[in-house]
């Protein structure tokens, strides 16, 4: 004879399926609405939006900013325009003049 009598390993039979469903119907749901579980879940997908939003936003800056480089080595008249809207500069044989503003 086994460890178990008969009856009693029948019983743990129809027992043991009984038990560990009514442990998944308890502790599905705890698992799922415990910090950790949904609400985690749902902050992580809104960050990870967030952060899909911003690479897509920084790749547009990227091309902008490869476009520039781009232009500021291959044409000279690129150059000359930053370096006369933003630093002011004048070839030499230039005449500036200056206007005060009118009132």
């Amino acid at each position: 004879m086994g460890l178990l009598s008969v009856p009693l390993a029948s019983a743990l039979q129809r027992a043991l399926p009984i038990g560990i469903l009514a442990l998944a119907m308890v502790g599905a749901p705890v698992l799922i609405f415990e910090p950790q579980g949904l609400p985690r879940m749902q902050t992580l997908d809104r960050e990870l939006a967030r952060v899909q939003a911003e690479n897509i936003e920084l790749r547009r800056d990227i091309a902008t900013l490869r476009v520039e480089v781009r232009q500021l080595r291959d044409e000279p008249a690129a150059v000359e325009k930053i370096a006369r809207n933003q630093l002011g500069l004048v070839r030499k044989n230039e005449i500036v003049f200056q206007f005060g503003k009118a009132r």
